[in-house]
């Protein structure tokens, strides 16, 4: 049996592992949450346990998601979230370029970031009028530099700086008080509740790092003010929303990744279904085929998408997006609950579309957000792989819990899916 003959969902649950939580009794979210249709999956198989990147890296989403599908980077080969993010929203990127994720957030009086994603839920015209206003208004010290700003999703934006004379660095630390470049990877750090847009520092004694790092510092203070003199903020003042205050800056990068595509690596149809512009750039990156398959909680039609798609596919990697938001939050309960509604709407809408004879269900995480800690940890995740033809180990629910006692183990995130093809080749 090869690659080609095999059929398999490959479900990421995006922020789905957690730790014990006082609002559930001392329970995760996905041991709190009542989840028949998950269960059921999970006595159908086998399951273990991943560290998505690394021991003590908290990952951010986009190499989290290269490593669940079997890319490991090295720190130097990293191309950076920037990147990924502009070629996900169709940016026009070359070589040479400096692309940054950024997030809208709200200072108050002292400059102190009082909201990270300015109240997350930002209407689209507010956020697409503020970008127009920095592209127009902005200032750079030195001629031919030209900067395109992006909004997304929500408080997300992505930024592109072109410099006609040079090439921009991406060795240069991040403005977001919340992530660390190492190495062109973005990790989350432990913060406090006092944090303050950071300057950008060159991470190389050259005239490109310094050069950029002036750059990105002109970009946040004029921006600042830009945003501070807005008809849009004052707008939004009257009406009780959150300012738009400054553009947190992080994972800097200015070079076109290059990687083995996916068929190609596991000599396969592999495509996905995914939201954000992250898992947009990472299907453009890796040359995936991209479903479409309604907005972010559209699970039932997300559901029925994946199970027609192996008629065509030999796999299918399917993003949703719900439990990391609720755990950015700190909602235990609200993650319990979205984890239950995904349970009823996509996997009872998937099983009931699909022959578990034929079609293998893995599912698994692309890192652990824990509720107590807003924010991405480095903790392992459960994996679960589920098929008719795959040997129960008497696992009977994919929590935390259960996964330290699997038949899989413990692996890294690189090797889930050449593990996952293993284990259907080896008792199909």
């Amino acid at each position: 049996m090869d690659n080609s003959d095999i059929h398999m969902i490959y479900v990421l649950l995006d922020g789905v592992g957690d730790l014990p939580h006082p609002d559930l009794q001392g329970k995760t979210p996905l041991e709190a949450a009542n989840t028949p249709i998950l269960d059921k999956i999970a006595r159908n198989g086998c399951i273990g346990e991943v560290i998505s990147v690394g021991k003590g890296i908290a990952p951010e989403s986009d190499i989290a998601v290269f490593n669940m599908l079997g890319y490991k980077f090295n720190h130097a080969e990293y191309a950076g979230r920037g990147v990924i993010e502009a070629i996900g929203i169709g940016i026009d990127f070359k070589n040479g370029d400096l692309a940054l994720r950024g997030n809208y957030s709200t200072l108050n009086d002292e400059q102190v970031i009082i909201d990270r994603r300015a109240g997350r839920n930002i209407e689209k015209e507010d956020a697409e009028g503020i970008a127009k206003e920095i592209e127009e208004k902005i200032k750079f010290s030195s001629p031919g530099i030209s900067v395109v700003v992006s909004p997304t999703i929500g408080h997300r934006v992505t930024v592109r700086i072109r410099a006609d004379s040079q090439k921009l660095s991406s060795k240069i630390t991040n403005t977001d008080p919340a992530y660390s470049n190492i190495g062109g990877m973005g990790v989350a750090k432990a913060v406090g509740d006092f944090l303050k847009i950071e300057k950008c520092l060159p991470l190389e004694d050259d005239e490109d790092s310094k050069f950029t790092a002036k750059i990105v510092n002109e970009f946040s203070e004029q921006s600042i003010r830009i945003m501070k003199e807005s008809q849009i903020n004052k707008k939004r003042k009257e009406l009780g929303k959150k300012q738009l205050s400054c553009i947190l800056l992080r994972d800097a990068g200015n070079k076109y990744p290059d990687v083995t595509p996916i068929n190609e690596k596991y000599s396969m149809q592999f495509s996905c279904i995914v939201d954000m512009p992250v898992e947009l750039g990472i299907s453009d990156v890796l040359k995936m085929k991209a479903f479409e398959a309604g907005g972010l909680t559209d699970y039932e039609e997300k559901a029925r998408v994946a199970a027609k798609a192996m008629e065509t596919q030999n796999s299918i990697y399917v993003h949703l997006k719900g439990p990391d938001e609720f755990g950015h939050d700190g909602d235990a309960i609200g993650k319990m609950r979205n984890i239950e509604e995904i349970d009823q709407r996509f996997f009872k809408t998937l099983v009931e579309n699909i022959d578990s004879n034929k079609v293998a269900i893995i599912i698994s995480a692309d890192h652990s957000t824990p509720c107590i800690n807003k924010g991405h940890s480095d903790d392992p995740v459960p994996v679960l792989v589920s098929a008719d033809f795959i040997q129960n180990d008497g696992t009977t629910r994919m929590t935390e819990g259960q996964a330290k006692k699997g038949s899989i183990g413990l692996l890294q995130g690189a090797e889930v899916v050449t593990k996952s093809l293993e284990l259907i080749k080896s008792q199909t």
